[in-house]
C-alpha cells in the first residue's frame, strides 16, 4: 500500500508482494507496463463497477461534490499480510516515514528485476518470522517494533486462507486480537488488504469530516465509523476515500 515512488518524468513506480509495475501516462490515459498484469488488474481494483458505486453515493450532494473532486480514486487491493505490516507501521505515523520503514523491511525481501531493473519484494512472513528483535528495532519502527515481531509471529503459524473465509465481523474481531492493530487500523486492512468495501476508517481527518459536514453530536470514533456504515452501506470505504481527499485537498 506504501510502496510507491514518483519518477522525475512523472511516472510512478508500484510494489505489492513480489510485483511491480510502473504506472505512465500516455496521451490522455494512463497505462500500467508490468510482467504481471492480472495481480495489477486486482490490485487497482480495475474490474469493479466503479459507475455504479458513484451514481449511488451521488445522491449524497456532499458525495457528489467530493466524488467530481476525487473522481480517479479507487480502492487498491494489498496482499493481506503485507496489509496487516504495513498498516500496523502506519498507526500515528506520517506517509513518508512509513515508507522509509517499509522499503527497510523490504530489504531482507528476495531481490527481483523486471525491464526496469532490480528491487526488493516485500519479504513473505515466514522470512520476517526469522528475524530477531534487534532487527525489528533496527527499522525505526520505535514503539511499533515489537508489535511487529509478535504479529509476523503468529502469521507465520496461521492459515491466511482460512482468515480470508471469515465473515467481516469475525475478520475484524480477530485482527483487533493482532498486537498493534486498534480499531483504525483493522478497518484499513479490512478495507485495503481483504476488500472489505463496508468499512470506513475513521482518523482526524474523517472526525473532522463528520463535524464540519455531518453532524455536532459529540461522538466516539468508533461511533462515527457506525454512522457512517450505517449511511453508506456497502460502498463506506469508498465514500470515505472521496471524504477523506476532498476534506484534504
Amino acid at each position: 500500500m506504501f510502496r510507491f515512488a514518483c519518477q522525475d518524468d512523472g511516472s510512478y513506480f508500484v510494489c505489492s508482494g513480489e510485483n511491480r509495475a510502473k504506472i505512465a501516462k500516455t496521451g490522455e490515459k494512463y497505462v500500467i507496463f508490468t510482467k504481471n498484469p492480472e495481480y495489477f488488474v486486482k490490485f487497482f481494483d480495475l474490474n469493479y463497477d466503479y459507475d455504479k458505486a458513484k451514481k449511488q453515493l451521488s445522491t449524497n450532494l456532499l458525495l457528489k461534490d467530493a466524488i467530481s473532486y476525487g473522481d480517479g480514486i479507487r480502492i487498491a487491493k494489498a496482499d493481506e499480510i503485507e496489509a496487516i505490516v504495513e498498516f500496523i507501521i502506519s498507526a500515528n505515523n506520517n506517509i513518508k516515514r512509513i515508507q522509509k520503514i517499509v522499503e527497510k523491511l523490504c530489504e531482507v525481501g528476495e531481490q527481483k528485476q523486471d525491464e526496469f531493473g532490480k528491487y526488493f519484494a516485500f519479504p513473505s512472513v515466514k522470512v520476517l518470522a526469522k528475524q530477531g528483535d534487534e532487527w525489528f528495532n533496527s527499522l525505526g519502527a520505535g514503539y511499533r517494533a515489537p508489535y511487529l515481531k509478535e504479529t509476523v509471529n503468529l502469521l507465520a503459524k496461521t492459515n491466511i486462507e482460512d482468515i480470508k473465509k471469515l465473515s467481516s465481523s469475525e475478520l475484524y474481531k480477530w485482527l483487533l486480537s493482532l498486537k498493534g492493530v486498534g480499531p483504525k487500523v483493522a478497518s484499513c486492512i479490512l478495507l485495503f488488504g481483504f476488500g472489505r468495501k463496508e468499512y470506513f476508517p475513521v482518523d482526524t481527518w474523517v472526525e473532522q469530516v463528520y463535524y464540519n459536514h455531518f453532524s455536532n453530536e459529540k461522538r466516539t470514533r468508533t461511533q462515527i465509523q457506525k454512522y457512517f456504515e450505517n449511511m453508506f452501506g456497502e460502498y463506506s470505504g469508498l465514500a470515505q476515500q472521496y471524504l477523506f481527499y476532498a476534506e484534504r485537498g
